[in-house]
């Protein structure tokens, strides 16, 4: 038979030991000696650290956020909580503006389509200007359904990793270069801002967060590289736990996109 040790026997050891250590302690105090060791002062703070904490996670409540740069804006909401996302994509052409919107809530995507100066083209491409939900599997040859990917839509966290030099100043702003040339994978996640593989010095950034803890934005200084003139890349995340909530149509509010939608996505 196994012999185990019962609850009592391991209550009654702790209680030795406590009382073991309690006279130590009292003895201790008799002879007039402080037994408790000074605690060493903190650390500094990182500012890395500070800055990354400052990046939305999961455990924020939706919020705002926008992100420019050379090619155009993008804008919307991030809903952690229910794992959704609403952007809004401006492209704009000589003759006409387009603007498409995205729901997105887990894997279910919702597009709605609006050309501005040329209201015949929406007629002409015989797209509805409500929100159509997209089939993933209708989408062969184009660009993937967007689907949630996460609370950092501006890749921040990542951009921050990559800083060096990271140094806080006053009001909350940071500082900080990122060496894109020794950085392939961010390269790669930043293809649509700018060349940056081909960038020769390390990029200015600046951050700043707000008394809430929030990062409130982050600016990439980017200079001229090759024929592509000097821009900015800006991240910026604000209202939260005010903005809305993000979640998936119901009955009538979408319908499912029609064989012009998925024509004008496959190009």
């Amino acid at each position: 038979m196994i012999q185990r040790t019962g609850t009592t026997a391991v209550t009654r050891r702790f209680a030795a030991t406590a009382v073991a250590l309690l006279a130590a302690a009292l003895v201790a105090g008799c002879d007039g000696k402080d037994a408790s060791p000074q605690a060493a002062p903190p650390p500094p703070p990182d500012p890395k650290q500070e800055l990354l904490a400052a990046v939305p996670g999961t455990d924020d409540p939706a919020f705002r956020f926008s992100t420019s740069d050379a090619s155009g804006d993008v804008s919307g909401v991030v809903d952690p909580v229910n794992r959704g996302m609403e952007m809004q994509v401006v492209g704009k052409e000589k003759d006409f503006t387009l603007e498409m919107s995205f729901r997105i809530v887990e894997t279910r995507t919702w597009m709605k389509v609006n050309f501005k100066g040329e209201q015949d083209l929406q007629k002409l491409m015989k797209l509805p200007t409500t929100w159509m939900e997209l089939d993933p599997a209708k989408m062969a040859g184009s660009e993937p359904v967007p689907a949630y990917e996460g609370t950092d839509p501006g890749n921040a966290e990542v951009i921050i990793r990559a800083a060096t030099d990271v140094q806080a100043g006053e009001g909350g702003t940071y500082t900080g270069v990122v060496d894109f040339s020794s950085q392939p994978d961010l390269v790669e996640a930043m293809e649509g801002v700018a060349p940056l593989d081909k960038a020769t010095a390390p990029i200015p950034l600046t951050a700043v967060v707000g008394p809430d803890g929030n990062l409130t934005s982050l600016t990439l200084a980017i200079p001229a590289i090759g024929k592509q003139k000097a821009s900015k890349y800006v991240v910026e995340y604000s209202d939260f736990g005010t903005a809305p909530q993000i979640v998936a149509f119901v009955g009538d509010e979408a319908k499912p996109a029609p064989k012009s939608a998925y024509d004008m996505l496959n190009g």
